[in-house]
């Protein structure tokens, strides 16, 4: 079997939407109550694509799962940071599939000049605090019953990961788009 993670395409569409729906439809992992139409998806992954790494894993060309990163808040002062999400379809899970994904993505983010990378998981959630935990990423922040699904409250955990060192001197360059990045040097921090 070969296993490659590679940028998407807008062609993965379909294949992506089908590992998110489930965690839509059945978990509160997700806030969205429905899954969006295969348009709008779509055009999430243009955005986020624009500038930030979106990646599948592929097992002989299947995707099995994704991971990408996207605008942490739209103020211009909060340009350097990013949030991060990563989604498995269930027969894959405990395979060392996220964790590929996430180490591809953080790579990729260091390059692009990012500082920080923030996740927001529903909790509880031990697994996929641990995993987190595992990337260097921190609890930083608990927002107590802020959402509401499947007739419960849930509260949202707020975990960061800094990717580089940060001092009252530091005077941050522009981060880079994923495009300004050379094909090779995607290749690299993609490859495992």
């Amino acid at each position: 079997m070969v296993h490659t993670i590679e940028l998407a395409k807008l062609s993965d569409a379909s294949d992506i939407l089908a590992i998110y729906a489930p965690y839509v439809e059945a978990t509160a992992i997700s806030f969205e109550y429905e899954p969006p139409s295969l348009v709008e998806f779509r055009g999430r992954i243009e955005t986020i694509s624009k500038k930030y790494p979106y990646l599948v894993y592929k097992v002989d060309s299947v995707i099995i799962g994704y991971a990408y990163a996207s605008t942490f808040k739209t103020r211009d002062a909060f340009m350097w940071d990013v949030e991060a999400s990563v989604y498995v379809k269930e027969a894959y899970h405990q395979c060392g599939v996220a964790h590929k994904l996430y180490e591809a993505l953080l790579k990729l983010l260091y390059l692009q000049g990012f500082y920080n990378v923030y996740s927001y998981i529903t909790i509880p959630n031990t697994k996929s605090v641990r995993f987190h935990e595992k990337h260097g990423f921190v609890s930083t922040a608990v927002y107590e019953k802020t959402g509401y699904k499947q007739g419960k409250w849930y509260d949202l955990l707020c975990m960061t990961k800094v990717l580089r060192e940060i001092t009252s001197d530091t005077e941050p360059a522009p981060c880079l788009s994923i495009h300004d990045l050379t094909q090779t040097v995607i290749d690299e921090a993609v490859a495992f």
